[in-house]
């Protein structure tokens, strides 16, 4: 292995570690913020870190290229965000974690029904049978039995969203444009589409809170590191090792997220929410083995 193929793991590795926590910072940040003021501020620094490493401005002439980068903000930064951020407000982080890593199963479909151009084959669908299994044992989570629908439902959701948002940004890569424009253009339709969010919850955007050191490195790891930080570092494992090879490594977030959960937050992983762990995770290798090309992550976010 070269040295600089050795680089690209290393990256890659660091990317998905630092995806994979973002559930646990989150979970932290809303013991005093709402699920919508974390998105605001997380967005604003990512935009801003944007900006500043790459200040050129981004003219599109073409309304329909337009429009796919407000769908894009709509989808990836506004929706999927506001609800993954109110699914850690009912249930655990681990939970989130492994029910949004099976926006694949969707993007999978949705690309086959849009554009007609993958075939889905029995071992997706075989998958995506063992995925859900993992996915209903981990909500009921316990002796009881007791389904968590808020939470987990929530979680689902966001990974739904998440393909529409995995179809936008494919054709937002044909378009030829800078990866960093693309995505702070994204990132600029998403915060002004959250707008309306911000009033329907009655959102604070008092900074005060922010003296707080904990606060304040979470938005900080948040808005610099996951949004802004990851997407570059991704891209350039991607450049290295190729989509193939560095799609692998997003499979690892959900194992990151239910350990540094343990760790950090101390929930308890029962027995049955560790098997549906392990079945979700399987169903993934399972529904991607023969093509690993969609990964529910594009190179811009966690």
């Amino acid at each position: 292995m070269s040295h600089k193929s050795t680089t690209g793991h290393l990256v890659a590795l660091l990317t998905v570690f630092i995806w994979g926590t973002t559930f646990i910072s989150t979970k932290i940040l809303l013991k005093q913020f709402q699920p919508v003021e974390i998105l605001f501020f997380r967005f604003i620094l990512g935009f801003a870190a944007l900006l500043i490493v790459y200040p050129k401005p981004l003219k599109v002439t073409d309304r329909k290229q337009e429009l796919t980068f407000a769908a894009a903000g709509l989808c990836g930064v506004c929706l999927y965000f506001l609800m993954e951020n109110m699914a850690l407000t009912y249930t655990m982080a681990s939970n989130v974690g492994v029910i949004v890593s099976v926006a694949p199963f969707f993007t999978g479909i949705l690309t086959h029904l849009v554009t007609k151009d993958e075939k889905l084959k029995a071992n997706f669908f075989f998958g995506f049978a063992v995925a859900i299994i993992g996915i209903f044992l981990i909500s009921f989570n316990g002796a009881k039995l007791e389904l968590n629908p808020r939470g987990d439902i929530l979680a689902l959701l966001a990974a739904i969203v998440w393909s529409f948002y995995s179809i936008l940004t494919s054709r937002i890569s044909g378009f030829g444009y800078s990866t960093i424009q693309s995505t702070r253009r994204i990132f600029m339709y998403g915060l002004i589409l959250m707008i309306p969010f911000l009033a329907i919850f009655r959102a604070d955007l008092d900074v005060a809170r922010f003296a707080d050191p904990v606060n304040l490195l979470n938005i900080l790891f948040l808005g610099l590191g996951a949004s802004a930080l990851c997407f570059a570092t991704w891209s350039f494992s991607v450049r290295i090792l190729g989509a193939v090879k560095t799609s692998i490594y997003i499979y690892m977030i959900p194992v990151v997220t239910v350990i540094t959960s343990v760790i950090i937050l101390h929930e308890k992983i029962t027995l049955m929410a560790a098997i549906g762990t392990i079945l979700t995770l399987a169903g993934l290798f399972i529904s991607e083995k023969k093509d690993p090309g969609f990964c529910g992550k594009s190179g811009t976010e966690q």
